[in-house]
């Protein structure tokens, strides 16, 4: 068969930007579109891996054939061949085995790699890679160094070294901040189900792309590249089977072992295309499931003409984009409010983000801070992707803009451990009142902590015939009149902190309700 050097398709790079990108978007919340995105690019993978294992299977049995045939020129390069299977089935199975106890341990003893249940469990791959004394982790990156080192032996041409050399690296990026992790805590360390098995399934694909690379230079120096193939089938190779309204499908036609001097010619719906190089596309206007379906022509060596059809299925989505407040689904006017913006399979530096009602600060890797500016309106996010080299709009986000809520008072003083307590009413002792010379003021509900400024309260003491003693401080601290009255204070004596008033980070002054209950303990 005519087997040539194979350059990386566009499928495959396709599949390797993708797995960036996803892989990127793991340092935000993992919503269910990227399980999902993770769930398509192992499809794709395993797509691309069937393939390559049956056009390695083809040449394998050429080896056999060759073998039978002229033993004496073909032994010292069979032999080879059976090494290279050897080793590559070894690695490939123990991926296999690894993502089979990944899933497991995730969805039970009668989990299914094929249909994992728990998806988002983040324990499965750390346990199964990582656990002290059993974890995989280590085999498998002293598995992939072993592997690389010897399978890049066998390759000749220097650019496929480097590209095999990349794709089954264990070097972690300078660029990435790892804390100090080793390869294998890096990969799986708190890894979502989905994502290991991606991981896992990527390292399969590079195992059978790299085992095809070394199996063609075995196969030239015994002329297995002159055999003739028996048997031609069509392929469609699309960039993506989902598409975003008003962008293109686009997707690579062509039949195995295509001759470069003999260009097949492809038909879709009756209509001859006019690509040299079988690329087809089409504006996607409708969103839904879809079909293409064809068929391609082209002379055989005898000058039989030979026919094949094909169908691809692909899906036609709307524009998508996720944004979150990470706080809560209201924004607060005068206030830095943190947010997270995405927009499934699109890097983060390749969104335009704008806000109407306020002003939109980037903070890097999706996240915002949105500061709106007036009270009861509205505050509209707009998101827009940079795709197929033009701007689409994917979405746009409209949140309710409240004023921030009153904030709590409270004695701030040590807990004696180089930590703080926030005395907010009821008992206190003497000597820790007498120890603190301000008041406090937040939001501290457990899911804001807003600090804001006390500007001036006032200190409601008793007599013993009952009449009460007021005492006013103009700021944050307890004046020294406040400061004696506490002095004299004896245990069970009461008093209150009233009209206490504060200035929080959107300069709106106000008067909190309520009083502050002080019983000296």
């Amino acid at each position: 068969m005519a087997v040539r050097k194979r350059p990386v398709s566009p499928r495959q790079k396709m599949i390797n930007l993708m797995y960036v990108v996803l892989m990127a978007m793991l340092a935000l919340n993992v919503s269910s579109d990227v399980l999902n995105g993770f769930s398509l690019v192992d499809k794709s993978l395993q797509t691309t891996t069937s393939n390559a294992t049956q056009v390695n299977q083809g040449i394998y049995d050429d080896f056999e054939e060759q073998m039978k045939a002229n033993p004496k020129k073909v032994k010292e390069w069979y032999d080879k061949a059976q090494v290279v299977r050897q080793m590559s089935d070894s690695l490939f199975n123990f991926a296999e085995e690894l993502k089979e106890l990944i899933v497991r341990e995730s969805d039970g003893k009668d989990g299914d790699v094929r249909n994992i249940k728990n998806r988002e469990d983040l324990e499965a791959a750390t346990s199964v890679m990582l656990a002290p004394g059993t974890g995989r982790g280590k085999a498998l990156y002293d598995g992939i160094n072993s592997y690389r080192k010897r399978i890049i032996r066998m390759v000749t041409d220097s650019a496929q070294r480097r590209i095999i050399a990349s794709n089954l690296s264990t070097e972690i990026p300078q660029s990435v901040r790892t804390l100090g992790k080793n390869w294998q805590e890096y990969m799986f360390e708190s890894m979502p189900t989905a994502a290991a098995v991606t991981l896992l399934t990527k390292l399969q694909s590079d195992v059978r792309y790299a085992e095809g690379e070394v199996l063609h230079g075995l196969a030239s120096n015994i002329g297995v590249k002159d055999i003739r193939v028996n048997e031609l089938n069509a392929w469609v190779i699309p960039s993506s089977q989902t598409v975003v309204q008003g962008g293109k499908f686009t997707a690579q036609i062509l039949m195995a072992a295509v001759d470069t001097t003999n260009r097949p010619t492809i038909y879709i719906g009756g209509q001859k295309i006019q690509s040299d190089q079988g690329i087809y596309e089409t504006v996607c206007t409708r969103t839904g499931d879809f079909n293409l379906v064809g068929y391609i022509e082209m002379m055989n060596a005898q000058g039989e003409l030979v026919r094949r059809d094909f169908e691809q299925k692909y899906t036609v989505v709307a524009p998508s984009a996720t944004v979150s407040a990470d706080l809560m689904n209201v924004l607060y006017a005068g206030y830095d409010n943190p947010m997270s913006v995405s927009v499934p399979g699109v890097a983060a530096n390749q969104l335009q983000v704008s806000m109407t009602g306020g002003g939109l600060a980037a903070k890097g890797d999706g996240k915002f801070m949105a500061r709106p500016t007036s009270v009861g309106g509205e505050a509209v996010i707009t998101v827009a992707a940079k795709t197929e080299g033009r701007i689409q709009e994917m979405g746009k986000f409209t949140f309710r803009v409240r004023k921030l809520p009153d904030p709590t008072a409270y004695i701030a003083y040590s807990d004696g451990q180089g930590g703080e307590n926030r005395f907010k009413g009821g008992k206190l002792s003497k000597q820790i009142l007498m120890g603190t010379d301000m008041l406090g003021a937040a939001v501290d509900d457990g899911l804001l902590n807003i600090p804001f400024r006390v500007t001036g309260f006032e200190t409601v003491f008793y007599d013993n015939m009952g009449n009460a003693i007021p005492e006013i401080s103009n700021s944050a601290e307890f004046t020294a009149r406040q400061k004696n009255m506490f002095r004299s204070l004896s245990r069970g004596k009461r008093f209150f902190i009233t009209r206490i008033k504060a200035i929080g980070p959107d300069g709106v002054e106000r008067t909190l309700d309520g009083a502050m209950d002080v019983t000296i303990n």
